[in-house]
């Protein structure tokens, strides 16, 4: 009887085992989907974009999605952003980025991921980042920051160039 029971305990212990195991890459190709689909609307977004389609581009966020630019004052809702852009989405030249590399990172509720993306535009390589939702069964951007990036060697001819900017600016806000 005894080795019965513990044939029983070693005979379920193992079925445990293979089922964690089970689970654990379930997980991990769910993570995999997730994050393809996440690179898809990311694409998307990007192509849209590129090819000047207003709807497509901001079907892509969230209703309450804010998009922060690469000066120190645009920072943006969404209407705010819709306004600011479809003077450009109208003369068919909006922007066009293509991704370098990106990297996301998936919360372990499978809704909310955020990332970060180098990007190829006109402006040279930018670093793009943000957070996407997932909203009735597709990935929208909620927040999005395009930042330019400055070679450490170039930060004090850079610093020195938008010093003025910088200080107007600065003492505008401290009045408020």
């Amino acid at each position: 009887m005894k080795k019965l029971m513990l044939i029983l305990i070693v005979f379920a212990a193992s079925l445990s085992a293979r089922d964690l195991i089970a689970q654990v890459k379930n997980t991990e190709e769910n993570l995999n989907a997730v994050k393809r689909q996440i690179n898809q609307s990311l694409g998307k977004w990007h192509k849209a974009a590129a090819s000047a389609n207003f709807e497509n581009y901001f079907n892509l966020m969230t209703e309450d999605a804010v998009f922060i630019g690469t000066a120190a004052t645009e920072n943006w809702t969404l209407p705010e952003f819709k306004k600011f852009s479809k003077p450009y989405f109208d003369a068919g030249k909006a922007w066009s980025f293509s991704t370098l590399e990106r990297n996301i990172y998936v919360h372990e509720n499978l809704r909310v991921a955020w990332f970060d993306e180098l990007l190829d535009t006109h402006m040279g390589i930018c670093r793009g980042s943000g957070v996407v939702m997932k909203e009735n069964g597709k990935w929208k951007i909620h927040h999005y920051v395009l930042s330019l990036t400055i070679p450490n060697d170039n930060v004090d001819e850079i610093t020195s160039m938008k010093q003025e900017f910088d200080e107007k600016l600065t003492s505008k806000l401290k009045k408020n």
